[in-house]
């Protein structure tokens, strides 16, 4: 049939979250727009953050993002489940429950109807696991297709979490491996492995869910989900954004041992040269292997939370998530900022 035989990834010139806008172009993009001021919205664009938040009453705050992307996967439905889950991870990492959700999309007028039709359901079955509801959307022609969400959640005022509350003396925790981009820039070029893609794969369709219902139990300062602009990059605007310097201990982070092996003979995706621009004058990169470095500014696709915890409570959180994400990892350390770089590799 037609619409098996398509090749979705052909007609996107970058695949998943790697199609994402620089944050240092981004930055210079927004550069000098005017932010206008209300005291209901406790968290708005100009905050780098991942979702919007405002106040509607004392207990109760609505949570607004928006994702989408080109295909990362050539079967419609994976791709429709993929491009659900990173745009409702945006939620989860506020500390919010997403609730309601509004296709976006843009499809060539030659894309088969079935194909088309699979997209959405993988999209609506993405929804209906996290317990939202998809209510309506927009869809456009265009000559490379793209899919994703508009998605409103819930959170109270006093319990949302940013990117920008890390403190001194907090532990760094990670939900997810890192290595998607260099896993599906390599499938682009035939070079991934089966197993290489189904861990791709299972990755990228894990919600991030059970991480937030872990993680609202126990003291955290500051989340953000690792997406497009990588680990370090993420990191980076954390450590900024709460005016601290962090320790990442490189071996105990979880990098997917094929993309170590494939970063090391230069199979890298075009995000990740964006995103060491980004971040890399603020990191002090020690003796760390340029593969490995590379990886750590490596896109990721539907990634995992990079998550602040309290001292305190660290450990129980950690033990807690090993039951519930795909891969709970202690990464790092969060000390005071006294000048020089925020980040070093350890």
């Amino acid at each position: 049939m037609e619409e098996q035989n398509i090749k979705l990834t052909k007609l996107a010139k970058c695949a998943g979250c790697g199609a994402k806008v620089g944050a240092g172009v981004l930055a210079q993009l927004l550069e000098g727009i005017r932010v206008h001021r209300d005291p209901n919205l406790l968290v708005g664009f100009d905050k780098s953050d991942d979702a919007s938040v405002y106040r509607i009453s004392d207990e109760l705050a609505l949570v607004q993002t928006v994702d989408f992307f080109p295909p990362i996967a050539d079967d419609p439905y994976l791709f429709g489940q993929i491009a659900a889950t990173n745009a409702l991870s945006d939620v989860y990492a506020m500390g919010g429950e997403p609730k309601l959700c509004l296709n976006i999309m843009a499809v060539p007028e030659s894309m088969p109807k079935e194909a088309v039709h699979q997209m959405l359901r993988g999209g609506y079955d993405k929804v209906y696991e996290a317990g939202a509801l998809i209510t309506g959307g927009h869809s456009i022609l265009d000559d490379e297709p793209k899919y994703g969400l508009c998605v409103t959640g819930f959170v109270h005022p006093e319990k949302m979490l940013t990117n920008s509350g890390a403190r001194p003396g907090d532990v760094l925790l990670l939900t997810k491996p890192i290595g998607l981009g260099v896993l599906t820039t390599a499938q682009k070029a035939d070079m991934l492995s089966p197993e290489g893609l189904a861990l791709a794969h299972r990755l990228m369709t894990t919600l991030n869910k059970s991480a937030r219902d872990a993680m609202v139990k126990y003291e955290v300062h500051a989340c953000t989900d690792v997406t497009g602009f990588g680990l370090l990059g993420h990191g980076y605007e954390m450590a900024q954004g709460s005016d601290v310097s962090m320790t990442i201990h490189v071996d105990a982070v979880d990098l997917i041992p094929e993309a170590v092996e494939l970063a090391r003979i230069g199979i890298l995706p075009a995000g990740m040269y964006r995103n060491r621009t980004f971040a890399e004058p603020g990191v002090d990169a020690g003796d760390t292997e340029l593969a490995r470095q590379d990886l750590m500014y490596d896109p990721q696709t539907a990634g995992g939370l990079l998550i602040a915890a309290a001292p305190q409570d660290a450990d129980a959180l950690l033990e807690e998530l090993r039951g519930c994400v795909p891969s709970a990892q202690r990464i790092g350390t969060v000390e005071p900022y006294t000048g020089g770089k925020r980040i070093r590799l350890h």
